[in-house]
């Protein structure tokens, strides 16, 4: 399992029409293979910025298959004019300790 962490910060003021917006993006991601599940958090300290956090079965779900598809390009208009700036997107594996 992957994890795609992803800070997006959101133009100030455009924080509840991005949260709508959004609802309506995860259906899109939700539908993709290799998903696993997500969540949106909101930080406390930066009322316009957002960290998503998407579990994927391997990278390349994320990184090919959902980013190379066409649904990808219907996330990117619904989301993407929200971002200043662009979101930065890091993946993690679980470290496996004693």
């Amino acid at each position: 399992m992957i994890l795609e962490v992803a800070t997006l910060d959101v133009k100030p003021g455009m924080e509840a029409e991005f949260e709508r917006a959004f609802t309506q993006a995860q259906k899109i991601i939700k539908s993709m293979r290799g998903y696993i599940s997500h969540e949106l958090r909101h930080c406390i300290e930066r009322e316009s910025r957002y960290l998503l956090l998407v579990k994927w079965e391997t990278i390349e779900d994320h990184t090919e298959g959902f980013r190379g598809s066409e649904e990808y390009q219907q996330w990117r208009s619904l989301l993407h004019h929200f971002y200043d700036p662009f979101p930065s997107v890091e993946h993690y594996s679980s470290v496996e300790l004693p």
